[in-house]
């Protein structure tokens, strides 16, 4: 087993991402305080080819020094967009029959591994506030609620590794459907 050099991963160029298809997920970050999370975000937007990320509420935008340190140029090649109120965000997409979930521990949550992905749709995952989570008012306009299995006694993830777990499992389900 030899470890793979950077110039043998095929990396896209720029144009090249901006002209592939994406998969059809949208990240909402609400309300987000750490500029290393949302730079964790659209890394790990880049990674799956996701099309899209909100930047709401409190939520830094690029460019930001702090933000690239973790997001290592990603700003540049996921498509993002700041609206400074998520409802009215969660209401866009509805009406354009995207599918909107909260990543949240709630009332009839479905579980990660319980989630199915339908062929032919688009989804957008609202990932909350560090401390409060996704607030109640955008969980009400949600069409529902994913909850990540967690078995110790914290119960709740850093937002950027809640994110990576979640697009790749939703990015797995889209893939074999």
């Amino acid at each position: 087993m030899r470890k793979i050099e950077n110039s043998e991963l095929e990396r896209k160029s720029i144009d090249e991402f901006k002209q592939a298809e994406k998969t059809p997920i949208i990240v909402i970050l609400d309300n987000i305080r750490s500029l290393h999370n949302i730079g964790s975000v659209f890394r790990t937007g880049d990674a799956f080819l996701i099309e899209k990320i909100y930047l709401c509420g409190i939520t830094a935008t690029p460019p930001n020094k702090e933000i690239n340190k973790t997001a290592l140029g990603a700003t540049d090649t996921v498509t993002w967009e700041y609206k400074k109120d998520v409802l009215e965000v969660i209401q866009d997409l509805k009406s354009q029959n995207v599918d909107v979930f909260a990543i949240e521990q709630v009332e009839g949550a479905i579980f990660l591994d319980n989630f199915k992905a339908e062929n032919n749709k688009k989804y957008a995952l609202i990932f909350g506030n560090e401390v409060f989570g996704v607030n109640q008012e955008a969980v009400k306009l949600c069409d529902g609620a994913i909850e990540i299995p967690q078995l110790g006694t914290k119960h709740s993830l850093n937002i950027s590794v809640s994110t990576g777990i979640v697009i790749w499992d939703l990015f797995c389900k889209l893939k074999t459907v």
